[in-house]
This record gives structure tokens, sequence and C-alpha cells, in this order.
């Protein structure tokens, strides 16, 4: 039997906790509608999302709110 895990409730198991590695990746924000291919099919970007390149040269769009609170620019 496959387990399920519903959106919204944590379920009760004993979690541990990580820290997401410190990896640089390339990115560039976009200021028209885009779209990309990506790994999970074409996905498609908003005004002023940005177009990310991952560390296996995968590309996909990150939301520009998403990015703010989870990036930093070290350029």
């Amino acid at each position: 039997m496959t387990r399920h895990f519903t959106l919204g409730e944590v379920p009760d198991l004993d979690f541990s906790t990580a820290r997401k590695k410190p990896i640089a990746i390339q990115c560039i924000q976009i200021h028209e509608e885009f779209t990309v291919e990506s790994m999970e099919g074409l996905m498609h970007g908003k005004e002023d999302d940005w177009l990310m390149i991952g560390v296996t040269g995968e590309m996909y769009v990150c939301d520009n709110e998403i990015f703010i609170k989870t990036y930093d620019i070290i350029d």
C-alpha cells in the first residue's frame, strides 16, 4: 500500500532538521511573460519571475516573491 500525505497536514513522524546547501546557481530576472522547457514539462513564467539554471543544467522558473525570500544575488 502506498503512503499518502495530505497538503496542509503535517504527518506525525520523527522528522530531522536539514539546511539547504549553499550551492550557487545561475539566474536572470525576465521582465516579460516567458516559457521554458523544464524536466517537468513546459513551465510558464510571469513578468519579473526568474529563469534559473540548476546544478545539472536544468532550467526552471522561480516566482519573484519566492526568489526574494530564498535567494541572495552574490555577484
